[in-house]
């Protein structure tokens, strides 16, 4: 009886300490946000011109009236500058576009470096043949990958595809280059040796050890991929957040460049937050060694 009310008292104090830690983690998120807020509307109070840095109330405004398609009158605010309607239709027209191109350019840069990987991990050939170029090609700075998109594919569809893709397959298959190498031998050869098939031993013995690799590299990479692919959108785009960034700059059209900014970083931290660390956390629950430490 005492030890399982001393038993009860742990797990209460565990659930206590772990519900406390989780509340001051959101505090401490809430107050760095309020930091960066509190930060811009004093730096837009020193600048003191809208036009070059408005202030976060102004850019709020301007991210509803392009995401209703209706003008949003408050008293505190300055009106915004508009030369031309845009409306709800004209943002979904524009996200999506840029979605379906930064989503097309991973996924091609994912599913030409999981292979790569795979076989710089099981080759020392293919390690030493390829492992040079693909560093290469991920040193290469994305300003660099957005020009030559621009120059080889003009304003189209596929210059943003191509140049995304470039700045994400070198770091998927470094991942999972280094996830193959540390697989365990001793395991595959026991496997091998309990007369296992080459299959059995590739589901569950390679792919638990190089999915977190994969996965690393695919979170990685997908943070570089959505930045190049605004920035390829910039110079060659006639659709996209891209392009609504370079034509309301050419505009002096400031609290609209901010706020399709701020609009398209809004929801890439909704998925990564809301969708691929949930995704993770389900995919390796079965590491319980990992949280303990």
């Amino acid at each position: 009886m005492t030890q399982a009310v001393a038993e009860e008292s742990l797990e209460v104090q565990a659930l206590g300490t772990a519900a406390g830690a989780r509340r001051r983690r959101y505090l401490a998120v809430a107050v760095g946000w309020l930091g960066f807020f509190a930060v811009w509307y004093a730096s837009a109070r020193i600048v003191g011109a809208e036009v070059r840095l408005p202030s976060p109330a102004r850019v709020g405004r301007e991210m509803g009236e392009i995401l209703t398609g209706r003008t949003i009158s408050l008293s505190f605010i300055p009106p915004s500058i508009s030369l031309e309607p845009v409306g709800g239709a004209v943002f979904w027209e524009n996200f999506w576009a840029s979605i379906l191109r930064v989503f097309a350019g991973f996924g091609t840069g994912v599913l030409i470096g999981t292979p790569l990987g795979f076989v710089m991990g099981r080759s020392t050939y293919w390690k030493n043949f390829l492992q040079s170029p693909v560093v290469v090609a991920g040193s290469i700075p994305g300003l660099t990958y957005a020009v030559m998109a621009f120059v080889v594919f003009g304003i189209s569809f596929w210059g943003p595809v191509w140049a995304v893709g470039l700045i994400s397959m070198p770091y998927v298959a470094l991942n999972v280059a280094e996830g193959v190498a540390g697989v365990d031998r001793g395991l595959v050869n026991m496997s091998r040796a309990y007369g296992r098939s080459g299959g059995q031993v590739f589901r569950h013995v390679l792919v638990p050890t190089v999915t977190p690799f994969i996965f690393a590299g695919v979170r990685l990479s997908f943070s570089l991929a959505w930045k190049v692919g605004q920035l390829t959108e910039v110079f060659g785009a006639s659709r996209g957040i891209g392009f609504q960034i370079r034509r309301n700059f050419q505009l002096f059209n400031m609290p609209a460049v901010l706020a399709w900014v701020l609009l398209f970083i809004a929801f890439m931290l909704v998925l990564e937050r809301l969708i691929l660390v949930r995704l993770e956390r389900r995919l390796f629950r079965w590491r319980q060694w990992e949280r303990e430490e």
